[in-house]
């Protein structure tokens, strides 16, 4: 059954206009009035819904029933991703909303290939959001993950984080798998740093601000890897999976 975001109020009997993006979709794949559809907001759960109208640039749909059905973690993972080159920031994003994860915080590291001015990191911004949406309508999330806008590493370890901070090192002594085996299951922000890991300095500076080191394995792994190694092992431990 196709599912599609549409961020805005449903109910059960309204008929609504579906967004742009949606109708166009419905045309290109020829769906038929009557097809049957999911469509979710972002509030909680997701609605079954027909296709009551399909036209080139515009189509509709009659809300038929809410259904309280929900698929994320019991527990919310961050991830703080330094910012890696091209597009592995699109697979980064899919695989963790796939994973579950909540929220996205992109960073600007000092080893960071990628510089993106103001204008260009509001473009990657709306086509990372549109990542999401893609991601969560495909893994079946009907809470799109939260995308944060794009900071410094140095301006925004220093803020402060209610969730437990772990920098992911392979320098750091600890291994995750570990630490996860001794805690309950918690909110937790993951720290990747990106193609050749934070430097020294920046690690010193997020154990400063209350940052737990801890290593994914005993293997040094790619940027694009090793905060999806980390979400897959907590949901492991904690059962998320």
């Amino acid at each position: 059954m196709p599912r599609f975001y549409c961020p805005q109020p449903l109910a059960a009997g309204a008929i609504i206009a579906l967004p742009d993006a949606v109708a166009h979709h419905a045309w290109v794949v020829r769906l038929q009035p009557g097809a049957t559809l999911t469509l979710f907001n972002g509030d909680g759960g997701e609605y079954l819904a027909e296709l009551a109208d399909v036209e080139k640039k515009r189509a509709s749909a009659r809300i038929l029933a809410h259904v309280a059905r929900e698929c994320e973690l019991p527990y919310e993972i961050t991830l703080a991703q330094a910012l890696p080159e091209a597009a592995k920031m699109d697979w980064i994003i899919e695989k963790a909303v796939e994973l579950g994860v909540a929220a996205i915080q992109p960073l600007a590291a000092q080893r960071s290939v990628v510089r993106l001015s103001a204008e260009r990191a509001e473009k990657r911004l709306a086509h990372w959001q549109g990542v999401i949406v893609a991601a969560s309508e495909q893994s079946g999330r009907n809470r799109p993950a939260r995308l944060h806008a794009l900071d410094s590493f140095g301006a925004w370890i220093v803020h402060h984080d209610p969730h437990q901070r772990i920098l992911l090192s392979p320098r750091a002594r600890a291994s995750l798998a570990h630490w996860a085996r001794q805690q309950a299951p918690q909110a937790v922000t993951l720290l990747v740093g990106p193609e050749g890991g934070y430097t020294e300095q920046e690690e010193d500076l997020a154990i400063a601000h209350g940052a737990l080191a801890l290593a994914v394995g005993p293997r040094i792994l790619r940027t694009e890897t090793a905060g999806m190694a980390a979400v897959a092992a907590l949901n492991a431990h904690w059962g998320g999976m």
